[in-house]
C-alpha cells in the first residue's frame, strides 16, 4: 500500500492534469467531484471515496484508500447503506484492479470471509457483484 505515502497530497497533484473549475451550470455531483480532487488524500472520508470510485476518478489513488478501510470493516456504511463502499470498489473496472493485484487479492480474501447472512442483507445484485470480483482475482 505504498500509494498511501502521499496522504498529504491531492488528486490534482497526483493525477494530472489539474481539473479546471466546474462550469457554473454543473450538477452538484460534478461540483463535488471537482472539489474532492483538491482535498488531501488523508482527509477523504468513506463517502468521498465512494463518490470518487463510483465516478471512476483517479482509481489507482483512491482504491488503496478504500481497501485500507474495507479490510478493517468490509461492510462499512459510507453514505447510503451498509456495504456501499465495498460494492463501489468491486464494481470498479477490472483495468483499475489490474494495476493493484495485491490489493485486489486482499479484498477478495476479505469478501470470501464474509458471513453469507451478511451478504444476503445487501441490496439486490450485490452477491453477484462480489462473486464476479472474487472470480476475477
Amino acid at each position: 500500500m505504498d500509494r498511501l505515502l502521499h496522504l498529504d497530497r491531492t488528486l490534482d497533484e497526483l493525477d494530472p492534469p489539474r481539473w479546471a473549475a466546474p462550469s457554473a451550470d454543473a450538477t452538484p455531483l460534478v461540483r463535488k467531484v471537482h472539489g474532492l480532487r483538491r482535498v488531501p488524500l488523508g482527509q477523504l472520508g468513506p463517502a468521498d471515496l465512494r463518490t470518487l470510485i463510483s465516478q471512476q476518478v483517479a482509481l489507482p489513488h483512491v482504491l488503496p484508500l478504500a481497501v485500507r478501510l474495507l479490510l478493517e470493516k468490509p461492510l462499512l456504511d459510507a453514505y447510503f447503506y451498509e456495504g456501499d463502499l465495498l460494492l463501489a470498489a468491486v464494481e470498479a473496472p477490472a483495468s483499475a484492479w489490474d494495476l493493484l493485484p495485491d490489493l485486489a487479492a486482499r479484498l477478495s480474501a476479505t469478501i470470501t470471509s464474509l458471513p453469507e447472512a451478511a451478504v444476503a442483507e445487501l441490496p439486490d445484485g450485490a452477491a453477484e457483484a462480489l462473486g464476479r470480483f472474487v472470480a476475477g482475482t
